[in-house]
């Protein structure tokens, strides 16, 4: 059955873009969105199926919510129409009949995969009971207290021996033949021990050998499980030429990470290509509660994530016209950096928005190689601390190596007192607070930060209103710590402040730029050893 969307809105007047949507930063052209809203019109009436998606109540601990995408396609006669997908699973299904199927349907009967994991789940049933069975426990609990009974006479001997060892130094009448005797006795004495626990041993280590070829077998045939299933996850790209997973990740530095092909967008552009038909452009969004962890909300677009998605796409869009990455094209834009204050021992200066402050892997302009030319002689690193490359504001520059460690004990010690002003997306009901959420990056979706009660590391940031108008709000930020990304997720995530900075385009929504902007900073001068202060006002 055909998984063409007929558009039910008028695309006569629309003009179709000229080339694909750069996949990892993007602004979803009009087709896309109006696929988008005729897609979310159907989620909410639709009757095909029943998922919690915690719309109404995201209190829900049960609720959901879940990545769908719109993908606009001109058929072979020249129509335009679209297709959606969803990623993962839905309803505990990967297929329904308004979506395209998956890369590969491991919950299909007639795969592998399912009896595979019968032939799992019943090992691990025997491992279970074989485990939990009250003859092992018990022979388990005897011959490890027996052990442990044995260890500790032979440890107590050993402790006798070396007192008296020490004793007949400390006496000056050492004994080498005592000191063999008492050796071979220690050697006697574990024969012992260990003859007299063996037959206890034996039936152990053979009940534990038992469930440990169990283990074996299970690992055995969950690896080449594991296998199979990349291979199976086959993606063609528009000049029909097909690798699998294992083809896919083969230079790639990382694992091939879990989920990989269950995304959106290869699951539409595989169902494209399979039918012959023409990407045209493409939107994912968000619907539901939002994730605990990673930044997700109700109705909003996010690009394809760079660790699961990126090597994929890579080959897919093999043949098709792609955007240039619209970063690039900023980062090659001119941007002054303006000198607050230069003395002999460092200089303040105010980056521009769109320009790294240290050389990158792809990207060579920055602050660090501007300040290089200025400066040859300087024998300091240079760049004392860092601000994101869409952040502008005040940097601290060391031109010799002191005052870099000066500076730098400074932030270590968090006695440096910075000061952000943000414009955010929406209004706060508080006027001042403090947010404490940990961070650690986002493993599949670099650079993109995470909130993480596990591994992340602690991030605290202090808040306070500046004024609010047209529906958003200038607040100041007070950062205690300094995370990559520490404003923009304690601003965007639902647990902080719920609204993201106007023209975050990684946790937001993009716009002419990012508004946020390191305005004061305040720090004790490592020759004067006065504390001087350095405002450079936000230019919005």
């Amino acid at each position: 059955m055909s998984k063409i969307i007929s558009f039910s809105s008028d695309i006569s007047t629309i003009e179709l873009p000229k080339k694909f949507d750069y996949p990892y930063n993007y602004s979803p052209h009009t087709l896309a969105q109006i696929a988008t809203k005729e897609l979310q019109e159907y989620l909410v009436n639709q009757t095909d199926f029943s998922h919690n998606f915690g719309i109404k109540k995201p209190e829900d601990v049960k609720a959901l919510g879940k990545m769908f995408g719109v993908l606009v396609i001109e058929q072979q006669d020249g129509n335009l129409g679209y297709v959606a997908a969803f990623s993962g699973k839905l309803a505990e299904s990967t297929q329904h009949k308004y979506f395209v199927p998956p890369i590969f349907d491991v919950l299909d009967a007639n795969e592998f995969y399912i009896k595979t994991e019968e032939q799992l789940n019943e090992l691990t049933h025997k491992i279970v009971s074989l485990e939990n069975a009250s003859d092992f426990i018990e022979i388990k609990k005897v011959y490890q207290e027996t052990q442990q009974l044995h260890d500790n006479l032979l440890t107590k001997e050993q402790s006798k021996i070396k007192q008296r060892r020490k004793l007949r130094k400390e006496l000056a009448k050492q004994n080498n033949q005592l000191n063999i005797n008492e050796e071979f006795y220690l050697r006697e004495y574990e024969v012992y021990l260990n003859d007299k626990i063996a037959p206890l041993k034996k039936v152990y280590d053979t009940k534990q050998q038992q469930i440990e070829e169990l283990k074996q077998k299970r690992a055995n045939i969950s690896a080449w499980a594991q296998q199979e299933i990349f291979k199976k996850y086959a993606f063609l790209n528009y000049r029909g030429e097909t690798k699998n997973l294992l083809d896919i990740f083969t230079d790639s530095t990382q694992n091939i990470p879990a989920g990989a092909g269950d995304c959106c967008a290869p699951k539409l552009l595989q169902y494209a290509y399979k039918h012959q038909l023409k990407p045209i452009c493409m939107a994912e969004f968000w619907w539901g509660k939002p994730l605990q962890t990673s930044i997700r909300k109700h109705l909003n677009y996010y690009p394809a994530c760079t660790g699961k998605c990126k090597p994929i796409l890579t080959h897919m869009l093999q043949g098709v016209t792609v955007e240039e990455n619209p970063l690039v094209a900023q980062l090659k834009e001119e941007k002054e950096i303006t000198i607050i204050h230069e003395d002999a021992d460092l200089l303040v200066i105010n980056k521009p928005h769109e320009l790294l402050s240290v050389v990158g892997k792809e990207i060579k302009d920055s602050v660090f190689s501007r300040i290089q030319k200025l400066y040859p002689k300087a024998t300091g690193p240079l760049v004392v601390h860092r601000l994101d490359m869409s952040t502008s504001g005040i940097l601290l520059i060391a031109k010799n190596e002191d005052t870099y460690k000066a500076l730098q004990a400074q932030f270590i010690n968090k006695t440096v007192q910075k000061r952000y002003v943000a414009l955010l997306e929406g209004v706060l009901k508080d006027k001042k607070g403090i947010i404490e959420l940990p961070l650690r990056v986002d493993l599949n979706d670099r650079p993109k930060q995470l909130v993480c009660y596990k591994h992340g590391k602690k991030a605290l940031t202090k808040w306070e209103t500046i004024e609010t108008l047209d529906n958003k709000t200038k607040v100041y930020f007070y950062p205690v710590t300094g995370r990559t990304h520490q404003l923009r997720v304690h601003a965007a995530h639902h647990l902080g402040l719920n609204t993201a900075i106007v023209g975050d385009d990684l946790y937001g929504k993009k716009a002419d730029r990012l508004y946020l902007h390191a305005e004061k900073i305040t720090f004790v001068h490592p020759t004067s050893k006065e504390q001087v202060s350095f405002i450079a006002p936000a230019p919005f």
